[in-house]
């Protein structure tokens, strides 16, 4: 409003040139009134980093509106808009008909918040988001205030308390970071600096030198160079000019692996469609069980002290396993007395609920999934996950934040490519997706579409190997990526579930509703842009590159978003996620 009152009298002043304009009450005051809004606020384009108008719009208006008799001598609209907005890239400029033209979103059929905006917790506190739920009897928020560090004294940024953090080193050189403990006092302690980052080495690729932090494609490949380490995905690249025969001979898999699914369980713990593929990805023979991983018993050999249980513990390390090892198991004492422990329920085969691990196993009894038991999951309907793996239920497969990709076992591996039919995909009957609304993203190696937003992520092993070496050598996992992740989404209604895919990506999705594609949107921009409020949370730092793909709206009509079986579905995938316990 006030930028509006100062333009109406006539001129626009710069710091280096005043720029006369006609009446703006009458010529063109919508775009006007869209001008002074987007160079005050944050932009909704998830590219944009800075509030200015693209070089395009800005000539239009001038020429309609600016007074052209009174420019300064030499100017022309076009010399005054290569000095304003002098491009039209969208990762540096924002465009005017976002905010001109009517919003496609009709009427607000989705319950949207943001509990923690604006900060409702003290000042040396951290808010999050209550994903837990409530108990009976208890005041229940949809936001939880947990003690943090400060970045510094003049900082805001808090960290959460017994968690690792990356920050700048003492010295100030540019590049170089120590990773610190916030701990229960409230600062940052027992800090341990790390080698430095070179920001002058660059990667040469195909004779042409890319700069550190830059991310680029080669074929269908996404890469970045990182200090001059190139790190690419390993898709299969097919595009609009392959010919028939190359269309013909690739599987779309990687290395061009058969159509098979005949799995195969790496010392990572990730369970690959096939030997091909997992030799592919790297991993030798030696390295490989046939079946899939959980399936296997990890207790089997009694791995722990006689004065220990061992107990199942899937999991898929990201580090190197032949470091820090990547154990499928834990061990735990084996206790007379669960009193003195918190409340974390979980649920057993027999769909008996229990407050904790410690009093299930007094009980002798088995883990099905963690988190309260769901009447739902009381039959063993086996479903197939993201990740490959067949688990006894859907319970299950949420509690280790996996999506569901089809009813029944794992029996396919989805194709890569958008040039490749389905291929054994053929024989799996996918979950109904309403035909209107939105059109579904189909995650890498799955058999089935979903509403979602997607981001397929590069990291950087190397980082995760100095991170587990610095945390006493626990191996770094997916779950542990996802958890971090899931505190960086502000909306209650998104939660977040992943996997490794078999191109050795992260595969992150935000489910279910329409504002989690912002929210991938905005993790995307997070990570790509090295922002500090993901960088100094270990182990996100690692993270160097994503690509975001969203469900996008293909009708205007918002009540054919999705179909009734839909809703239902989803409503309990909402309900099965507020009675989970954060882990």
């Amino acid at each position: 409003m006030n930028d509006m009152k100062l333009w109406e009298k006539g001129s626009i002043k710069m710091p280096f040139i005043n720029i006369p304009v006609l009446d703006i009450k009458k010529c063109q005051p919508e775009t006007w009134k869209a001008i002074a809004c987007l160079l005050q606020i944050k932009p909704c384009h998830s590219k944009s980093r800075g509030s200015i108008i693209c070089k395009s719009d800005c000539v239009e208006i001038l020429k309609k509106c600016g007074d052209l008799s009174k420019f300064p001598e030499g100017h022309m609209a076009e010399s005054i808009c290569e000095l304003l907005s002098p491009t039209n890239d969208l990762e540096t400029c924002i465009p005017l008909d976002t905010y001109l033209r009517p919003s496609t979103l009709g009427n607000i059929v989705e319950d949207v918040t943001h509990p923690c905006n604006p900060n409702p917790c003290a000042a040396n506190e951290l808010c999050e988001v209550n994903r837990k739920g409530c108990q009976p009897d208890e005041p229940c928020l949809p936001y939880f205030c947990v003690q943090g560090c400060k970045l510094g004294e003049a900082s805001d940024f808090i960290v959460r308390q017994d968690t690792l953090i990356q920050v700048p080193s003492s010295s100030g050189e540019f590049g170089c970071y120590k990773i610190c403990t916030c701990s229960q006092s409230g600062l940052l302690e027992n800090c341990m600096e790390m080698h430095c980052v070179d920001h002058q080495k660059s990667c040469i690729v195909e004779g042409q030198r890319k700069s550190h932090g830059t991310s680029f494609k080669i074929d269908c490949n996404v890469c970045s160079c990182f200090a001059g380490n190139l790190t690419c995905s390993t898709r299969q690249c097919l595009n609009e000019y392959s010919s028939d025969d190359e269309r013909h001979k690739s599987t779309g898999l990687p290395c061009n692996c058969e159509d098979e699914f005949v799995p195969m369980c790496g010392q990572n713990g990730r369970t690959y469609p096939s030997v091909c593929i997992a030799r592919c990805v790297g991993l030798q023979d030696n390295q490989l069980e046939f079946g899939s991983c959980i399936s296997k018993d990890p207790c089997k050999s009694n791995p722990c002290l006689k004065n220990q249980r061992c107990i199942p513990k899937p999991q898929v390390c990201l580090t190197s396993f032949e470091k820090f090892g990547c154990n499928q198991y834990e061990c735990v004492p084996r206790q007379f007395s669960c009193g003195d422990q918190l409340r974390d329920p979980v649920c057993d085969t027999d769909n008996i609920e229990y407050a904790n691990l410690c009093a299930l196993h007094q009980k002798g009894k088995s883990v099905s999934y963690k988190g309260p038991c769901q009447s739902f999951c009381k039959s063993v309907d086996l479903v197939c996950g993201h990740n490959g793996e067949t688990y006894s239920n859907v319970c299950a497969a949420y509690s280790d934040r996996v999506a569901v990709d089809y009813n029944g076992p794992c029996l396919a591996v989805g194709v890569l490519s958008d040039y490749i039919y389905q291929g054994e995909c053929a024989s799996v009957t996918c979950p109904h997706l309403s035909t209107t609304g939105y059109k579904p993203v189909t995650p890498p190696g799955a058999c089935c579409p979903l509403y979602a937003g997607m981001l397929r992520v590069l990291y950087d092993k190397e980082k995760l190997d100095i991170f587990a070496r610095v945390n006493n050598k626990h191996p770094i996992t997916v779950l542990e990526i996802l958890n971090k992740i899931r505190l960086h989404v502000s909306v209650p209604q998104c939660d977040v579930f992943g996997y490794f895919s078999i191109e050795s990506e992260i595969v992150i999705l935000i489910i279910p509703i329409e504002a989690c594609n912002k929210e991938a949107e905005k993790i995307e921009s997070l990570i790509n842009s090295d922002s500090p409020a993901l960088a100094s949370h270990v182990p996100l730092s690692a993270l160097i590159a994503a690509q975001v793909e969203v469900s996008f709206r293909i009708s205007s009509s918002c009540s054919q978003v999705m179909s009734a079986l839909d809703l239902l579905f989803w409503s309990f995938v909402v309900t099965f996620l507020a009675t989970q316990c954060n882990t």
